[in-house]
């Protein structure tokens, strides 16, 4: 039997062992170029989940470009990107590549960075002119500056247009509302995994986990191996595998977490919104996958998950097979639906407003109609039998209209009795 506080969550038991031979990380990179060369997407996406994914950024270069379904068919006749009109975040992209390449590479002098730099805003800005409907997020820079590094200034741009129509697009919408909706996922995931431990958390919104789920964390990992490595998983397994490994990260913190006071939030979201260091790659990843095998968002049947727009990457391009059947043309039309969803959203939250509103306003009325309505019927009886002393009582032949308020007011009387 178990103990009160024993965890529910997936255990640590079936790691995959390190291959640790040369001959064994030899044997692994004849495996991803066969798989590469055959366009094989089930063993490329096996060989990058299982332990240190596909091994060297010589293999990367060829296998993302293919985990992401880049094709060069519609690049020729492209207009160069240089004369294309200016998108309105290209400010804010300035300022933020101004930061960038700050924990890797090393040992690199301030001109190469320089122009690392100068490289990482030219794939941006060319992703965004080319479509201008995207709009940037602080942290994107983040996601883009792995891809250049991996793939090179030529390569990246392409790479970096379907991650973010096809992979990344929830992000990049004009609200941040369905990155929110992703976040919710992690409180069924947890209520599924670990009861205990998820009573125990905060029941505010997961916003400690933002950072780290919509830059795939690239904002978070310092250690340049360790963000392509977890690129390889990201980009070869489903959409929603960063909100996965940040729930893995929150179970494997289970003893720590339930050592905090629960009334202490300031401190538990701190605790939440920090990586344990050092930071166990394979450790992690072995946990995520084995959390997404036991409880899939499909059978969470939680709220979190319905409510998520059916034109949400989770729900569109979840995949690298859905990918591969899908254009950045396909993207866009799925991020204008969302759009529209958007809009939907915000009319229904404003009529909900007014209808909470409008409740609030009767409510009111109706205490001050209890509290002064007998109040101004007495003003009303005495003033009528006032006006009938004064004449002398009145034939309703007479007075017709009078004797109609009579024979209202008996009634309002007898029914007041």
């Amino acid at each position: 039997m178990t103990s009160p506080t024993s965890s529910r969550s997936v255990s640590s038991g079936s790691l995959p062992s390190r291959p640790g031979t040369p001959h064994a990380e030899g044997k692994k990179e004849t495996l991803i170029r066969a798989a590469c060369a055959s366009r094989d997407l089930d063993a490329l996406v096996h060989l990058a989940t299982s332990t240190h994914g596909l091994v060297s950024d010589s293999l990367r270069r060829t296998a993302w470009p293919l985990l992401l379904g880049c094709s060069e068919e519609h690049s020729a006749d492209q207009a160069p990107w240089e004369k294309l009109p200016e998108h309105r975040d290209e400010h804010q992209v300035g300022l933020d590549v101004a930061r960038a390449f700050v924990y890797y590479p090393r040992n690199e002098s301030e001109k190469q960075l320089d122009r690392r730099k100068e490289e990482l805003s030219d794939v941006i800005v060319e992703v965004l002119r080319r479509h201008p409907v995207l709009c940037y997020f602080q942290g994107y820079h983040d996601i883009v500056q792995v891809l250049l590094l991996v793939l090179g200034a030529q390569e990246a741009p392409a790479a970096a247009a379907r991650l973010s129509l096809l992979r990344i697009r929830d992000f990049m919408l004009s609200s941040l509302e369905p990155a929110l909706s992703q976040l919710e996922l992690l409180r069924p995931i947890l209520r599924a995994a670990d009861p205990i431990l998820y009573d125990h958390l905060p029941e505010g919104n997961a916003s400690f986990a933002l950072a780290g789920t919509i830059t795939m964390f690239a904002h978070n990992i310092q250690d340049y191996n360790d963000i392509a490595r977890l690129f390889d998983f990201f980009l070869a397994r489903h959409a929603v595998m960063p909100v996965y490994l940040f729930a893995a990260v929150v179970l494997s913190r289970r003893e720590e977490l339930l050592e905090i006071d629960k009334e202490d939030e300031d401190i538990m979201y701190a605790v939440l919104g920090r990586l344990p260091q050092p930071f166990d790659v394979e450790f992690h990843l072995a946990r995520t996958v084995e959390l997404y095998d036991h409880f899939p968002p499909a059978i969470l049947h939680s709220w979190e998950w319905w409510k998520i727009s059916s034109s949400s990457v989770l729900k569109t391009s979840a995949t690298t097979h859905d990918l591969h059947r899908l254009t950045l043309k396909d993207g866009e039309r799925y991020f204008a639906q969302q759009e529209i969803d958007l809009e939907r959203q915000k009319a229904l939250k404003r009529a909900l407003d007014r209808a909470k509103y409008a409740k609030k306003y009767i409510e009111v009325r109706l205490w001050y109609y209890r509290r002064y309505g007998a109040v101004g019927l007495a003003i009303v009886v005495g003033a009528y039998a006032l006006w009938l002393g004064r004449n002398g009582g009145f034939s309703s032949g007479r007075y017709p209209l009078i004797g109609r308020l009579g024979d209202f007011l008996k009634r309002a009387l007898s029914a007041a009795v």
